[in-house]
């Protein structure tokens, strides 16, 4: 059970409510805040001062003033009208990810909404009811207002929820769970939708799954380093330490660790080779860098997951309600395009040792690492596929930060674009794994080849266990399930865990 309440939300409560399925409760305290931030609500609800989002319209209709009979229909047009989004929808975990960063959010008592309203939020979760929120269609200011208002919509047995893999009216869903409609009070449709926690759950789950894929990116290549018999010197921890940035050390040190004891590369010392090329020489620098970037992405999404993003904001200790720009999404944006590019070169770099394992002039290998040319073409079109993908992420990589259009008549005049930053990070990422199982099956192909000499210990093991899975090819056969196969051991952690005990 995770109790929801303290600011402390980390990355890894966020994909063991979203992958896992553990339940969440709000603290005591939190329910207390949330109180009394209402408190202060309800009193501006029942005044003539006008406040925006509370008696006002919203965004360019701020200058309408709403009376009293007519604020509870305004809080519930605004989230139906606010439900425009389209594409297809976001993936059950990010769903997840979603309705548990506003909870957290809101949890925090500056926002104005009654403890039960935070509660069915909570229910949905623990409940496992999985709003339909199409991906697109947020510009990432005023919040993810679109996205978010699906969400809020099933709160009020409105909208769509995905119930034995189908998308289905939620009333009857919401019904058998016992769970009530809500009837939003006051501000409470505002405080549902203004804020970026579509951008950041995405963004957060990138940011767990680009941890593993970095390690992977370095088990590739130190498997690579072998096929190609090359050399260790390059990781020396000396070189590290005079060009001390943090990646750069982690992962010459992984390297040297997978291979160390390899047969392979102490049977291959006294060659004639100076060095090695770049995409193997280079692989801590490469790496490196998108580790330290990976490490500010995870320091802005974490923090970014315990604020308050709502407006106006309520301060029920001053008796203030302020309208800011919380909302806005340039932190996020800002990462995750950094971010993309990051990934994205794991990708490339990773595609340039494949076809350096595929090119007999570069590798001393059979050609495309087929014992039998012509009749067969081997891992001559793994390559294609690499090259495809890695040419897909740089486009993906163009800056959706660098973009804004104005919304609302102007008066929503600058905005991040951050959830499409999130989204095109998770399409690159996805590529990319595609990207490193190509190069971990080449590079175990290769390897086969250097038989009787082993590997080091890290890379034995992964060549075992790839091995394992998908056999050596001899004759050419449909290569998809076998790229497919050690994506997935990519993804469920296989890769990582062949080296676990090593």
């Amino acid at each position: 059970m995770l109790i929801i309440g303290n600011g402390s939300l980390t990355i890894d409560d966020v994909v063991r409510v979203a992958r896992e399925h553990e339940r969440v409760e709000l603290s005591q305290d939190a329910l207390d805040k949330l109180a009394v931030s209402r408190a202060w609500v309800d009193k501006i609800v029942e005044s003539e001062t006008p406040v925006y989002g509370i008696n006002t319209g919203f965004g360019e209709f701020s200058k309408i003033f709403i009376p009293h009979a007519e604020r509870e229909r305004l809080q519930r047009n605004l989230i139906l009208s606010h439900c425009t989004g389209v594409g297809e929808r976001l993936p059950e975990d990010v769903a997840r990810a979603i309705i548990l960063l506003r909870i957290n959010s809101l949890a925090m008592g500056y926002s104005g909404i009654r403890p039960e309203t935070v509660q069915a939020l909570a229910d949905l979760l623990n409940h496992d009811i999985y709003p339909v929120i199409p991906c697109k269609g947020s510009v990432g200011a005023s919040g993810d207002l679109a996205p978010l208002a699906h969400m809020a919509a099933v709160l009020l047995g409105e909208g769509f929820v995905v119930h034995d893999g189908k998308e289905v009216p939620c009333a009857p869903v919401l019904a058998a769970a016992g769970i009530a409609p809500v009837t939003l009070a006051g501000k409470e449709g505002l405080a549902l939708i203004n804020g970026t926690q579509v951008m950041t759950a995405i963004a957060a789950l990138v940011c767990y799954d680009a941890r593993r894929v970095m390690q992977v990116a370095d088990i590739a290549a130190a498997l690579s380093l072998e096929a190609l018999r090359g050399t260790r010197a390059a990781f020396h921890p000396r070189i590290a330490a005079i060009r001390p940035h943090e990646g750069q050390m982690d992962v010459a040190a992984h390297i040297l660790h997978l291979t160390e004891g390899s047969e392979i590369i102490t049977g291959h010392a006294n060659c004639d080779k100076v060095q090695d090329a770049y995409s193997i020489r280079c692989v801590s620098q490469v790496h490196g860098a998108s580790r330290d970037a990976l490490r500010r992405a995870l320091e802005t999404v974490d923090t970014e997951m315990n604020s308050v993003t709502d407006n106006p904001i309520a301060l029920p200790d001053t008796g203030e309600i302020i309208s800011g720009g919380n909302f806005h999404g340039q932190p996020i944006a800002l990462v995750m395009d950094y971010l993309k590019v990051a990934i994205a070169e794991l990708g490339n770099i990773s595609e340039r040792r494949i076809s350096r394992l595929l090119d007999r002039s570069l590798s001393d290998l059979p050609a495309f690492l087929t014992a039998y040319p012509g009749v067969n073409s081997g891992f001559m079109i793994l390559q294609y596929t690499a090259a495809s993908l890695v040419s897909e992420n740089k486009v993906l990589c163009h800056p959706a930060s660098c973009d804004s259009i104005p919304t609302s008549a102007n008066q929503e005049d600058h905005v991040s674009m951050g959830t499409i930053a999130a989204r095109q990070a998770r399409e690159i990422l996805d590529n990319v794994t595609h990207v490193l199982a190509a190069e971990l099956l080449a590079a175990a192909q290769g390897v086969d080849y250097l038989a009787p000499l082993r590997p080091g210990c890290g890379t034995a093991a992964v060549h075992g266990r790839i091995r394992a899975l998908v056999p050596h090819l001899e004759e050419d056969r449909i290569l998809t399930p076998d790229i497919l196969a050690v994506r997935d051991l990519i993804v469920n952690g296989g890769i990582l865990s062949a080296i676990g005990g090593v």
